[in-house]
């Protein structure tokens, strides 16, 4: 970029609206007023850079318009995502398009198509953040550093065109202004401005700092979404649901096994109707009161973590109750108690029955998780599985199927081998049914008995970005007070031969500024500024 050199001496770059020295306009639009100071008229990349791909790149996410429009996709992704439950809620026992499918229709398949089911986890969401983040810190860099820049050069000493300029403007005509000025300068220092003075003029500047809130909040928002996309490396962040049922052990998700959780037994209480404290809500209600959800569990470590094709070696850790307020916790893991499912189906037994007699010829067990097929009752008597069904529907053609792996409604086909009937019967068992679809049997298998047990929902979470979007939000919060509760405010005065110039610019807040120069300017014999927007009724750009 080449440069403008002002004839005050300075070199600006192509661009700036006015000297970053002395303050003359170099470039002025017509019929503009003012000068405009939300930039300090200094040359932005974006404005004066438009050559190469990477300029082309850098103005595209340096306009906030851009940044806006990001920001708004990347909301209503996100509301969308909120519609359906995401693929962490569904039931584990079914893959997700077909979930989505025969829950929602059409609507749940597109849902799942265009990736909304995993949202947070998507390539294009990621790359929504992304372009958010980078779309700050380019808007950030655009403004930020020619804006230093310009605030650190500053001069005391302004030109005639740059204070007449100001939206705040008054002129004084004094054969001796040294003795005004001087009480204007002690004025403006217990109003803790800090002056500067040059061969009589004065610079009184306070609250520079407030400038950079806005850019304080990008650096918060940066770190803020550092941290949310931190959530999708390994390691970082966990939370995921475990169900285990009593007796049973199970890997922990998100250790890659190197963790094991036994349920030895959830326990559900009640509070009783002797008791006092909620005897009368439970007379008028009906109903009764949780009192505990509670899971005893036993925590192990796998000593064969990371080796190939090796069976696991357990090794106890932890042990002890887990509540809903009372988390167990492991390095950085946290165990809560969540969910329970009371008296699911364990295992289900049958006998062999002649139907005419009465007589049985032995019992079968099965276990509903992982049942046997073959079952030899001895004296030629045997059993055969030959389909299972844990989760009993039919199906849109009349045929039987399952709905889920979960022994919710299991139903069975049985295929029953008698010395009177050698080359076997088959039948259909389901609860509160037995059908015989190839004809009229000899024997028949009855239902004899039934184990339940309880499960318990365990949520596992384990977050390494916390802290990173607490220090981000911190920061945000930092630069939202630094902008609002603090204003730049700047006050001019130059001296000529028998004038004197007073000028004044701040961010916001016109009142606060007029009343310091009007406490300033008191016994100073100094005519107080107008502010022309008032006066005659235009815009001022800030």
């Amino acid at each position: 970029m080449s440069n403008v050199k002002c004839e005050c001496g300075h070199l600006n770059k192509t661009g700036t609206e006015f000297c970053e020295a002395c303050g003359k306009p170099i470039q002025l639009i017509e019929g503009q007023k003012f000068l405009n100071m939300r930039y300090e008229g200094v040359a932005r990349r974006s404005k004066t850079s438009q050559r190469t791909i990477v300029d082309k790149i850098w103005n595209f996410f340096s306009s906030v318009k851009v940044g806006i429009w990001i920001i708004f996709l990347t909301l209503v992704a996100s509301a969308i995502g909120t519609f359906l439950p995401q693929e962490m809620y569904i039931p584990q026992t079914k893959t997700p398009e077909d979930f989505y499918r025969e829950q929602y229709g059409i609507v749940g398949y597109i849902y799942y198509i265009f990736g909304f089911h995993n949202l947070y986890g998507s390539w294009w969401y990621m790359l929504l953040l992304a372009a958010m983040g980078l779309s700050l810190i380019i808007a950030s860099l655009d403004r930020v550093v020619p804006l230093y820049r310009a605030l650190k050069k500053q001069r005391v000493t302004r030109h005639d065109s740059f204070l007449k300029r100001q939206r705040i403007m008054g002129v004084t005509v004094l054969s001796e202004s040294h003795g005004s000025v001087n009480k204007v300068s002690k004025h403006l220092k217990e109003k803790r401005y800090k002056v500067r003075e040059d061969k009589g003029n004065i610079l009184a500047e306070k609250g520079r700092f407030s400038r950079w809130g806005p850019y304080v909040n990008h650096l918060g928002l940066i770190i803020v979404l550092i941290g949310a996309m931190l959530r999708f490396f390994p390691g970082m962040y966990v939370d995921e649901i475990l169900w285990v049922r009593d007796g049973e052990t199970e890997a922990v998700p998100g250790t890659d096994r190197k963790y094991y959780i036994k349920n030895e037994k959830f326990i559900f209480e009640t509070y009783g109707k002797k008791d006092k404290k909620y005897q009368e809500v439970i007379l008028e209600e009906g109903n009764t009161i949780p009192k505990t959800y509670q899971t005893n569990a036993v925590l192990y470590e796998n000593k064969n973590q990371g080796i190939a094709g090796a069976k696991p070696e357990l090794v106890q850790v932890k042990d002890g109750p887990i509540t809903v307020n009372n988390p167990m916790k492991i390095n950085g893991f946290a165990f809560y108690q969540t969910s329970y499912k009371q008296g699911e189906f364990h295992k289900m037994r049958f006998e062999l029955e002649e139907k005419e007699s009465g007589e049985t010829f032995g019992d079968i067990e099965l276990d509903l998780l992982n049942p046997k097929t073959h079952f030899d009752l001895g004296k030629g008597y045997s059993v055969e599985l030959l389909d299972y069904f844990p989760d009993f529907e039919f199906d849109s053609k009349g045929e039987p199927s399952t709905k889920s792996k979960l022994p919710n409604n299991p139903a069975f086909i049985f295929r029953m081998y008698t010395p009177n009937t050698p080359e076997g019967e088959s039948s259909f068992v389901a609860i509160q049914q037995n059908l015989e679809p190839l004809g009229e049997n000899q024997y028949k298998m009855t239902f004899s008995g039934l184990d339940v047990r309880n499960l318990t929902g365990l949520t596992i979470r384990k977050d390494y970005t916390l802290w990173i979007l607490g220090i981000g939000g911190f920061i945000f919060m930092i630069g939202l007070i630094q902008g609002l509760y603090w204003n730049h405010r700047r006050v001019w005065v130059r001296v000529n031969e028998n004038e004197v110039l007073i000028a004044a610019h701040t961010n916001k807040n016109w009142y606060g500024i007029k009343k310091d120069i009007e406490y300033a300017l008191r016994n100073s014999g100094l005519n107080v500024p107008v502010d022309q927007v008032e006066e005659k009724g235009d815009g001022a750009d800030d």
